[in-house]
């Protein structure tokens, strides 16, 4: 099999080519390729030496750290495959996770031992537990436990990642990526966003996440850049760094934009520097894209997904001031289509509205352990994305709304994304979610679940009356709920299915006894 892909590769060959630049600037210690690439490289002999071998699985609890990117250089090198675990999750989901995965060895940063100790505890075999960085295991890898171990070598279709995605399924799936999936997202964004040895990247997403890994921050280690990584995203201190670090380039989410234009010292905050910040994950709010454009920073917005690696379709940033809410066209190597959501049949080339289907050499190897879901997933030779999206003659999408977010009302397809929308536009509107109430005459009507800026005030009746002049009447909600925050993932994705089984819970039918009631 071919190692051309490997990802190993990439600080091995910037290390050659340039060891003194700095690779990493977080936490103090600046951390030169050189040294990323001895430390990787020594610690992935220590694995193989201690019995670990090729597709065993290595667990990682950890915020972001250069020790944690050392940790998966050295996986990359030894064939092993990370599973980074998210610090948010409670301890019995820590757990399943761990079974799920059948870990031969958990990492876990010292904020996280008990934690990490409290999981594995459940565990019929529980594995070996050990403090990540030069001090835990670079100098100390214990043996691997029960078992002989894996033989073999990397090669480009061994799966390097295993990343867990709740998607909105009742439990979560993890799915595969491969160190060939790595080198083609990364190829991928070069050519459509570029990062040269010269920038400085600043990187926030959680390395539980792919967006901590293949969007920016290992495009920004094939060719030598420096990586700003912070543990955790603070909106003051990303504004403290953009300026001081001479950040040129940044990926987040719509509530890290948001809440650092939302921020006291954005309007004064010194983002000369800064290039393109590519926002993912969500539909940029046209309030905060205002924000960042009126400071003269463009955003450049996508699509994608882990089960594609996960870049889809990207948004140049001289384009997005004109084509604000769009997603915008396939990175270069990655296929799209749209299938009628109904059928499942493809749509032909121009205008349309479907499922958007994606091909190419990121799509992921599949679901760990999960044959049928994987087959699922794949089937027809398409990775079956699960989001709804519209199309215009050019060739540009707009993701509408997750299919199974969509309700019907009268027999009308309402998405939820165009309501928030409409909401989010309100002055007073912080965030908004809506979802559809079962109801005996329309069979679904929508909740809208609203919270509020501080010191802002509005009622129920100035945002429905809002909705009924922006939307046709069987799309305006027939409720409005206001709430402290809304329910949310660990990349602050809304949950609107846990909104769902709250009005699914408060609005079920009682179950009553036959003679109640009779005469």
């Amino acid at each position: 099999m071919s190692t051309a892909h490997l990802v190993g590769r990439f600080v091995a060959d910037r290390a050659r080519a340039a060891s003194s630049a700095v690779a990493i600037d977080g936490g103090g210690v600046p951390v030169t390729y050189g040294e990323l690439h001895e430390r990787s490289a020594a610690l992935a002999a220590r694995l193989r030496a201690a019995g670990y071998g090729v597709g065993d699985r290595v667990a990682s609890l950890t915020r972001n750290s250069a020790d944690h990117v050392v940790v998966f250089f050295a996986c990359a090198r030894a064939g092993l495959l990370l599973v980074p675990l998210s610090w948010r999750l409670a301890t019995a989901e820590l757990t399943a996770r761990l079974r799920h995965a059948d870990v031969a060895l958990l990492l876990a940063e010292d904020e996280f031992h008990g934690d990490a100790n409290a999981a594995v505890a459940a565990l019929p075999s529980p594995p070996p537990v050990v403090s990540l960085g030069q001090d835990g295991v670079e100098r100390d890898v214990p043996a691997r436990a029960a078992g002989p171990a894996p033989e073999g070598e990397p090669h480009d279709e061994l799966p390097l990642l295993m990343l867990f995605t709740s998607g909105t399924g009742a439990g979560p799936k993890a799915a595969l990526l491969t160190h060939s999936n790595c080198f083609w997202a990364s190829l991928a964004a070069s050519r459509t966003l570029p990062i040269t040895r010269e920038d400085v990247v600043l990187s926030v997403m959680p390395q539980f996440h792919v967006g901590g890994w293949t969007i920016q921050a290992l495009l920004a280690w094939w060719v030598g850049a420096t990586v700003v990584l912070e543990r955790s995203f603070s909106p003051g201190r990303v504004l403290e760094l953009i300026a001081g670090k001479r950040v040129t380039t940044m990926m987040g989410v719509p509530s890290h934009y948001q809440r650092l234009a939302q921020h006291p010292a954005f309007a004064a905050a010194d983002l000369s520097s800064l290039r393109y910040a590519v926002v993912g994950g969500a539909p940029m709010p046209p309030a905060a894209l205002r924000a960042w454009h009126d400071r003269g920073v463009n955003l450049a917005q996508g699509y994608g997904l882990t089960e594609a690696s996960p870049n889809v379709l990207c948004l140049e940033p001289e384009e997005a001031r004109d084509r604000a809410g769009w997603a915008g066209r396939p990175y270069p190597h990655v296929d799209v289509a749209l299938a009628d959501p109904v059928t499942g049949e493809p749509l032909p080339d121009g205008p349309g509205v479907g499922e958007l289907l994606v091909r190419g050499p990121g799509v992921f190897a599949g679901y760990w352990r999960a044959p049928e879901a994987t087959a699922w997933a794949l089937r027809g030779g398409w990775l079956h994305t699960g989001d709804l999206a519209r199309r215009d003659g050019d060739g540009y999408h707009q993701i509408i709304d997750r299919m199974d977010d969509v309700f019907i009302s009268g027999g009308e397809n309402v998405s939820p994304a165009e309501v928030e929308h409409v909401l989010s536009g309100h002055p007073a509107v912080a965030a908004a979610a809506v979802v559809g109430r079962p109801d005996p005459r329309w069979g679904e009507v929508g909740v809208a679940y609203v919270v509020t800026r501080p010191g802002c005030d509005t009622d129920a009746g100035e945002l429905l009356g809002l909705c009924h002049r922006e939307l046709a009447s069987f799309k305006v909600p027939v409720a409005v709920e206001f709430v402290a925050e809304l329910p949310r993932s660990g990349l602050d994705k809304v949950l609107r299915r846990e909104l769902r089984r709250r009005e699914r819970d408060r609005h079920r039918p009682h179950c009553e006894n036959s003679e109640e009631g009779a005469p």
